[in-house]
């Protein structure tokens, strides 16, 4: 016989080891009512004075079920049974802190998701049926497993069928908490995700764990433990979490080890092919409930592979959409046509009625996946003048794979048509950004093109990297030409405000010192490059201390401020001497000295010395500092791209007026200290205050602003995605309102600071569409040789 309410609620409070004063301190529920409970002298319970005596009495999922079902008269289910030490762990107690947090994420995954699944338009006119049935046992673990029986014990027989709006109900049947959600491409996964997610935020039993949906494709296994790539994902996604708990880790890294956040894992398959073994294997090597998404055949590939399914995990593989869920969903999302009679028809009425027959064949294998019947019903029923009758053209659309490229290839035009915009408040007619489809999908081609790799195709498309979608050596020339062009502003600026030169003679000046410049910050910028550390330059803050603080990130001040200064003392040597050179040959012209004079070849060694020694020095203790004092911004910036691009901007310009006094302070007294200390070796050498400040102010200024454009992220990303890309008609004059825009109009969605293709399949089809289409990018053919021995 199941307890009341007053006896489970002592034996859980014997089992918590607390008085009934500990507990009513805890919950804020008076010692008078807590008595009244426990002897059954109260019968009106509220739900809420429930929860928080079990928040109090930190108790798992299935205390807390047994609880409620003394008010609602339910049966409890039936508690797992674990043997010994094997048991599904459960969150681990907290301080208010960490359970504050707790419910902070809570609140910010629903609010996130939900607003995701209004952009998706999921509930227009309803969501699509997404049904499933237990998947194949070879792609699960044992049931007894699964259960967490101990030996000799039977397992029950577990419903696992369900459709969309049963999905808690069914993950709540599996003890273990942890289920692996298979289907083909564009099945309806990810809704899935979502709709279970928000579901189990919202269930009015709490299930003790915040669920969190991470896209594992951009896992590493083989690199990054999953902890620790769980909680920079966190980080990145929801910042707040970079505060410190009481034991002084991140709140995001005390939730992870409190087992506090479900891992909703999404995309499995995205792995690249050579890791999910590898995937699989570290999967397995936890206990903590999770959810896995993935393609089927992918995960029966990853699983024969390791030999063994995800451990202790139920399965469930989604099914296809029926002809009657087509005949229910499509006619609702058309505008209704006049019929004969007193009744009406849409445009697919005709179209549905011919699906179960064989010209109908292809479409209806097609349509069985909610990805195809959304980009349909996009293409089609939102769309005006267009007659989903053209889809039954066999001759058009021979095999079910042309009418898949056929729909992908619609999405992007449909989206972009042209539409008139509503006039504001003040009768102004707005204008319409990026309203042509045809260019519209060249960028987002280049963008999908941007995001392949040789190893793998990448899914975040974050504003920092798209510039790493140029060659090496294009980066290279424009750093080449905006640290010439930086430098040579400067010097003119500065020798126009503060001395008398000729402009001629001030147009030379600058010239061949710009020249110097690129070719020191070039060369500099290649190097590091090519050593990994100049393309794609992560959003960085400033910081006033060297400590690492930043463990979980792996930054070394020290090592950084090695490595920089060696950087910065090679390019500053260089510039030095481009430097002594330029001021030489101006002064050649200038007294039609000749420089092949012994004593004037001489004096042009000397200042070579002297000032590759001087800008070296500088460059090297102010770029190294600045690097040291750098810390990743994962742990302060804003959960979305274009407040972090904001906020680098603010950085950057504040590191401007910081480095460009630093670096004019350093040259013009650095240089009076390497002159003092050189000159009794090499004679007479010359540095008064007014030309050492004077060279000091143009290197300052244009030093500064090179560095900047060349080794920050808002740099690179002004230099290369604002200036280059557009110029060379790869993305828009302004890639972040374009890219705002396609996440508006459903062809992006956003995660965290980055974005996304909304669907993996339009990712790879603009891709390869982009791809064909220039010829920079064929595949390579590789000839037909024989075999040994013949010609």
């Amino acid at each position: 016989m199941a307890d009341d309410l007053g006896t489970l609620l002592r034996k859980l409070r014997d089992q918590a080891d607390l008085t009934q004063e500990q507990v009513a301190e805890r919950s804020g529920i008076s010692v008078r009512t807590i008595r009244r409970l426990e002897s059954g002298g109260s019968a009106n319970h509220r739900m809420g004075t429930v929860n928080l005596l079990a928040d109090a009495l930190d108790l798992g999922d299935e205390d807390r079920r047994r609880l409620a079902a003394t008010l609602t008269g339910a049966p409890a289910a039936p508690a797992p049974r674990t043997a010994p030490g094997t048991g599904t762990p459960t969150p681990t107690p907290v301080d208010s802190g960490l359970a504050e947090a707790a419910r902070e994420l809570a609140t910010e995954v629903r609010r996130r998701w939900r607003h995701e699944e209004a952009q998706r338009r999921v509930h227009d006119p309803f969501p699509l049926p997404v049904r499933w049935q237990p998947a194949p046992t070879a792609l699960t673990d044992h049931a007894e497993n699964v259960q967490r029986l101990g030996p000799g014990e039977t397992p029950r027989e577990v419903d696992l069928d369900g459709d969309l709006r049963t999905v808690t109900d069914v993950y709540r049947r599996i003890p273990s908490g942890r289920l692996a959600i298979l289907g083909r491409a564009g099945s309806g996964k990810s809704v899935l995700t979502i709709r279970f997610t928000l579901d189990l935020l919202d269930a009015p039993v709490p299930h003790g764990r915040v669920p969190v949906i991470f896209s594992i494709g951009s896992w590493d296994p083989s690199t990054t433990a999953l902890r620790d790539w769980l909680i920079g994902r966190l980080l990145r996604d929801h910042p707040h979490l970079a505060r410190r708990s009481s034991r002084g880790a991140t709140l995001a890294a005390a939730l992870i080890d409190a087992d506090l956040v479900l891992p909703v894992l999404d995309g499995f398959d995205e792995i690249a092919e050579g890791l999910r073994r590898e995937a699989l294997d570290a999967l397995n090597a936890t206990s903590s409930p999770l959810v896995l998404t993935s393609r089927r055949d992918e995960y029966a590939e990853a699983v024969r592979a390791a030999h063994a399914p995800l451990v202790w995990a139920g399965g469930i593989e989604l099914t296809d959409l029926t002809l009657d869920d087509l005949a229910g969903y499509l006619p609702r999302t058309a505008r209704t046509l006049p019929a004969e009679g007193s009744g009406t028809r849409t445009a697919w009425d005709a179209v549905l009625e011919r699906l179960p027959e064989r010209e109908g064949a292809d479409l209806a294998t097609v349509l069985t996946t909610p990805l195809m019947v959304i980009l349909a019903r996009t293409l089609y029923s939102e769309t005006p003048g267009r007659d989903p009758a053209e889809l039954l053209d066999a001759t058009r659309f021979p095999t079910a794979r042309s009418l898949e490229e056929h729909l992908l290839a619609g999405f992007v035009p449909a989206v972009y048509r042209r539409r008139t915009p509503e006039r504001d408040a003040a009768g102004r007619q707005p204008r319409t950004p990026y309203a042509d489809p045809a260019r519209a999908e060249r960028w987002l081609g280049h963008l999908a093109h941007h995001l392949v790799r040789f190893d793998r195709d990448r899914q975040d498309l974050a504003w920092w990297q798209l510039g790493d979608s140029l060659s090496r050596s294009t980066r290279t020339l424009a750093v080449v030409l905006a640290t010439d062009l930086s430098v040579t502003l400067a010097d003119w600026l500065v020798c126009l405000l503060l001395t008398p030169l000729a402009i001629a003679e001030l147009l030379l000046q600058g010239a061949l010192l710009g020249l110097a410049a690129g070719l020191a910050f070039g060369s500099v910028y290649a190097m590091a490059d090519r050593s990994g550390g100049g393309s794609a330059v992560e959003p960085a803050s400033v910081r006033l201390t060297l400590r690492a603080t930043h463990r979980g990130l792996g930054r070394r001040p020290l090592r950084t401020f090695a490595v920089r200064f060696g950087q910065g003392l090679f390019g500053g040597a260089v510039m030095g001497i481009g430097c002594a050179c330029a001021f030489a040959f101006e002064r050649a012209l200038g007294t039609e000295t000749s420089l092949t004079d012994p004593a004037v070849f001489k004096g042009i060694l000397i200042n070579m010395l002297v000032f590759a020694l001087i800008f070296g020095l500088a460059a090297g203790l102010v770029f190294g500092l600045t690097a040291a004092l750098e810390a990743p911004v994962d742990v302060t910036a804003a959960a979305t791209p274009v407040s972090l691009l904001s906020s680098n901007r603010t950085t950057v310009g504040r590191q401007f007026l910081v480095l460009a006094p630093t670096l004019t302070l350093a040259i013009a007294f650095g240089g009076h200290l390497v002159v003092r200390l050189l000159q009794d070796s090499m004679g007479r050498l010359n540095w008064d205050l007014r030309d050492g400040l004077l060279i000091g102010t143009v290197g300052g200024l244009g030093g500064a602003a090179s560095y900047l454009l060349a080794f920050t992220a808002w740099g690179q990303w002004l230099l290369l995605s604002r200036l280059w890309l557009p110029l060379t008609g790869r993305l828009p004059w302004d890639p972040v309102a374009f890219l705002d825009d396609a996440y508006r109009r459903g062809v992006l969605r956003q995660t965290g600071a980055v974005y996304q293709f909304r669907h993996v399949r339009l990712q790879h089809h603009l891709g390869s569409t982009y791809r064909r289409q220039h010829p920079d990018f064929a595949p390579i053919a590789f000839p037909v040789t024989g075999r040994p021995g013949t010609p």
